[in-house]
């Protein structure tokens, strides 16, 4: 694949307006999140519906399941959460149409629901937006047929300092059930390049980890393309056991969003050349909008991603107005009635004692404890809740909240249902 940058060509009747985007964009002060963006800038696709990228190719998901040893067992792990990377970092989307700017904000209790169906079985995900300030997004994928489930949540904060940077806190729980085994997985850094010219290249950088209650831990660094030398999208991951992490036991190099190689280190034989572009994604599916609850992504943003995708920026503009402003008075109702927004999927928690265990004793754990830890909290799937809303669906049962939303329809205002 080639590195370089992706032109994002901006046109001649929107230039005025993206240069003062940009020049915002430097004298902003808070997260950047909440910046708003010229309408042009906008992509059809919320920032809740990234996690599914976690799981487009489930035979690598559920690939761990199916290893008894231990040590490689983690290097599945690492090599599934490699392949994950491209797409949700790709200046292109599966089409290969190049992805705008800025995605969605996700509204408070927006949801996206799916599941791939192919030769792994069913793979379900639930991912609910669980904070909106600071924005926090918490998933659920799991596969009953391996017995693997990936619990996280995340909450990127955005910021401007010559260029745009993207810090992630949070953290993701992939459990194994037939080894009974966890990992703990954070996520690298991303700064944008090219924002100025509108030639947009994301890079990640930093190191991150995947620790196993196995007793492996992966390494994984990332790097950036120099001035003089470095190519971009590059890393290097070192496997290895936890009581000898001056010794590992595989070393994996290459690119993110391209080929890389797998080397044991005993023998420095090369045990693969893996490019996750070799391996087939499976379409994820999701329900048609009619019967999409009003509370889910596509649904919600239709009008809004429908103006997008047709080049009516007014239009943009004008739904995702309607959406921001309804939620403001919900925020409002909330605030003066003592009460706060029921998540549908998800709770908070004080702490996570599977991902604190995981934590201890590493080298790198201020760090990690740093990117694990934040003011938008722990989320954790709520197994009662899921089970409660899919008992009434099964049993035809609506049960009506106090919360309402714009969806969008003529300003029709809907009643949220359990269903």
């Amino acid at each position: 694949m080639s590195s370089k940058c992706e032109s994002e060509k901006v046109a001649p009747q929107h230039k005025s307006a993206f240069f003062s985007f940009i020049k915002s964009l430097a004298t902003f002060k808070g997260d950047l999140a909440s910046l708003t963006a010229p309408p042009f800038l906008l992509s059809p696709q919320s920032i809740v519906e990234y996690s599914a990228y976690w799981a487009e190719h489930p035979s690598l998901f559920v690939a761990p399941a199916s290893e008894p040893d231990p040590e490689k067992r983690a290097l599945l792990v690492l090599k599934w959460f490699l392949s994950t990377l491209k797409q949700q970092h790709s200046s292109k989307d599966e089409n290969g149409k190049r992805k705008k700017m800025k995605p969605l904000n996700p509204f408070l209790g927006e949801v996206f629901i799916g599941k791939w169906k192919d030769e792994a079985g069913t793979t379900n995900l639930v991912a609910e937006q669980v904070s909106h300030h600071p924005p926090a997004t918490a998933c659920n994928i799991w596969n009953d047929k391996h017995g693997v489930r990936l619990q996280g949540h995340v909450a990127p904060k955005v910021y401007f300092s010559g260029t745009v940077h993207i810090d992630r806190k949070g953290y993701s729980l992939l459990h194994i059930d037939k080894y009974d085994e966890d990992y703990l997985i954070t996520m690298p850094k991303i700064h944008v390049e090219g924002i100025m010219t509108g030639a947009l290249c994301p890079e990640l950088s930093g190191t991150t980890y995947i620790r196993s209650s196995s007793g492996y831990t992966a390494k994984i660094e990332y790097f950036c393309k120099g001035w003089i030398s470095g190519k971009r999208n590059s890393f290097s991951a070192s496997l290895f056991h936890d009581d000898h992490e001056d010794e590992p036991v595989y070393v994996a190099e290459g690119l993110w969003n391209g080929e890389f190689s797998i080397k044991k280190c005993d023998t420095q034989e090369v045990v693969e050349k893996f490019d996750v572009d070799n391996v087939p994604r499976t379409p994820l599916k999701v329900a048609p909008l009619e019967h999409q609850h009003p509370l889910e992504s596509r649904r919600a943003w239709q009008h809004v991603s429908n103006a997008i995708d047709r080049g009516d920026i007014f239009a943009v503009g004008h739904e995702k107005t309607k959406i921001e402003n309804e939620q403001r008075e919900m925020r409002k109702r909330e605030k003066a009635e003592g009460r706060e927004f029921p998540r549908r999927y998800f709770s908070k928690a004080t702490e996570d004692p599977v991902a604190e265990r995981l934590a201890e004793g590493m080298k790198g754990e201020a760090s990690l404890r740093g990117e694990m830890d934040g003011h938008h909290g722990i989320w954790i799937w709520d197994e009662k809740k899921y089970r409660r809303i899919q008992d009434n669906l099964r049993n035809g049962i609506k049960s009506p909240t106090r919360t309402r939303f714009d969806s969008g329809v003529g300003g029709i205002i809907l009643d949220m249902m359990d269903e």
